[in-house]
C-alpha cells in the first residue's frame, strides 16, 4: 500500500488520533528508512502498553506505509471503533474458535497483495517485570517464511510510562509529557530458514531471531541490557499450574 492509497478511513483515523498524540507526547522516531517504500512486508513490534498501538501507528503512518493490525474480534463490535477498524482494513482475530486460522490467512494474503501487516509476536502485553519483550509466538515467523517478505523489527518505549501494563497501582499519567520512542531496524535475515520444513523447531528458531532483533533495538532505546533469557509466559503459567496441583494434593 503506497502513500497515495492510504485511503479515506485511515486518513480519518489520523485526523482523530494525531492531535491528542501531538499535544500529550513528545516524539523520538528513528529508522524510518528501514520501512520499505514498496511491496508487502511484516513488522514485528514489542507490546508494553494499550497506548503503544497509537504510538507505533503514528510512526508508520508518517512513513506513508500504513499497517494492518491483527486485533481482537470483539473490538470490531465496539461502537465507532468497529467502523474505523473495518474501514482501515484491520484484521479480526477470533481466538479459540473455528475462525482462528482466518486471521493468519488474511494476514498472509494482505502481505502478498503488497501491504504491511503488523504483528505483536508476544500475543499480549508483556508480563516481564522490567517490561522487556517476552518470548514470541510463531505466527509471525510462519507468515514470514511462507511469504518470504521482509520482516522489519520495531521497538517502542514511552507509551508504557503514561499507561503501564497491568499496573493497578499506577494510574494513567500524561504529565509531565512523555516521549514516545519508536525505532525500526533493518529487515531480519531469515534466509537460513526459507528452504526448511516449517517444523515447530524451525518456527521457534526463526521467531527467536525476530524477537532478538526487537529486543536489541529496545536496548538501544533504553540504554539498558535486557535479561539474558526472555520471560516465557507459557513456561511461567505451566509452573503455576504445577504448583497449584502440588498444593491441591497436600
Amino acid at each position: 500500500m503506497s502513500r497515495r492509497t492510504i485511503g479515506f478511513w485511515y486518513r480519518l483515523a489520523a485526523v482523530i488520533a494525531k492531535p491528542p498524540l501531538l499535544v500529550l507526547f513528545k516524539r523520538d522516531w528513528r529508522g524510518m528508512e528501514h520501512i520499505p517504500a514498496d511491496g508487502g512486508f511484516i513488522t514485528a513490534i514489542n507490546h508494553n502498553s494499550y497506548l503503544d498501538m497509537f504510538s507505533y501507528g503514528h510512526f508508520q503512518y508518517n512513513t506513508g506505509r500504513v499497517p494492518r493490525f491483527l486485533a481482537k474480534a470483539a473490538l470490531f463490535k465496539a461502537p465507532g471503533v468497529g467502523i474505523l477498524l473495518r474501514g482501515t482494513g484491520q484484521i479480526p482475530v477470533y481466538r479459540e474458535s473455528s475462525n482462528a486460522f482466518g486471521a493468519f490467512r488474511a494476514a498472509v494474503e494482505a502481505v502478498e497483495r503488497g501491504e504491511c501487516v503488523a504483528f505483536y509476536p508476544e500475543g499480549t502485553l508483556t508480563r516481564d517485570p522490567g517490561q522487556w519483550p517476552m518470548t514470541g509466538k510463531t505466527g509471525v515467523a510462519r507468515a514470514a517464511l511462507l511469504t518470504r517478505a521482509p520482516v522489519v523489527p520495531v521497538a517502542q518505549w514511552g507509551a508504557n510510562l503514561a499507561m503501564p501494563p497491568y499496573a493497578k497501582e499506577n494510574k494513567v499519567s500524561f504529565f509531565p509529557r512523555k516521549t514516545l520512542q519508536v525505532k525500526a531496524g533493518p529487515p531480519v535475515d531469515l534466509t537460513a530458514y526459507y528452504d526448511r520444513e516449517p517444523t515447530p523447531e524451525v518456527l521457534k528458531a526463526a521467531t527467536e531471531v525476530i524477537m532478538s532483533a526487537v529486543t536489541d533495538l529496545l536496548e538501544e532505546l533504553r540504554g539498558e541490557q535486557a535479561p539474558e533469557k526472555p520471560y516465557d509466559l507459557r513456561e511461567i503459567r505451566a509452573q503455576e499450574r504445577r504448583k497449584a496441583a502440588e498444593e491441591g494434593t497436600k
